[in-house]
């Protein structure tokens, strides 16, 4: 039997052997994720979305209405343009958010934002109840590194 400083110190077939047992239970994990009822409602209202005419339209709207503001925004809230251009992009953005199928998918993509994160939380305290877990959710602690929070992660990237 192999001792934990043996596989420290390098011995491959050891670590070829976990790391190939850890990827088929990574991928029997991802299998079971992917049949979630979480996952089929994301897919259901994503492809409703991506298929939705209205939706379409809106999207091209937001384009032309973003790159305007992104136009405006290089010379900061002084152009001329500036607050009218963020009005008609959030104006755009508000008529998307009303949209039922945008609102739905929104809420499924949360669902599965949310499940992955707590099987991530669930592998990680299964190692150590310090580590930190990504999460897509600024309020969550121990959130993802480099959003812009403050963290003690050392990354130079955060705070």
């Amino acid at each position: 039997m192999h001792s934990r400083d043996d596989r420290l110190q390098g011995d491959s077939s050891v670590s070829s052997i976990d790391m190939a047992s850890l990827l088929l239970c990574a991928y029997e994990l991802g299998d079971w994720i992917n049949q979630s009822a979480e996952v089929a409602e994301y897919q259901y209202w994503n492809n409703l979305v991506n298929e939705d005419v209205q939706v379409k339209g809106l999207l091209k709207r937001f384009a032309k209405a973003k790159e305007l503001f992104e136009e405006c925004e290089r010379f900061g809230r002084f152009h001329p343009d500036y607050h009218a251009a963020k009005d008609a992009v959030n104006l755009v953005q508000q008529e998307l958010d009303e949209l039922e199928c945008v609102a739905r998918f929104k809420h499924a993509e949360d669902a599965v934002d949310t499940l992955l994160y707590d099987v991530s939380k669930m592998i990680a305290q299964s190692v150590s109840d310090t580590i930190k877990v990504p999460s897509n959710d600024p309020g969550v602690k121990g959130g993802s590194c480099g959003s812009g929070g403050s963290c003690s992660c050392g990354s130079g990237g955060c705070g």
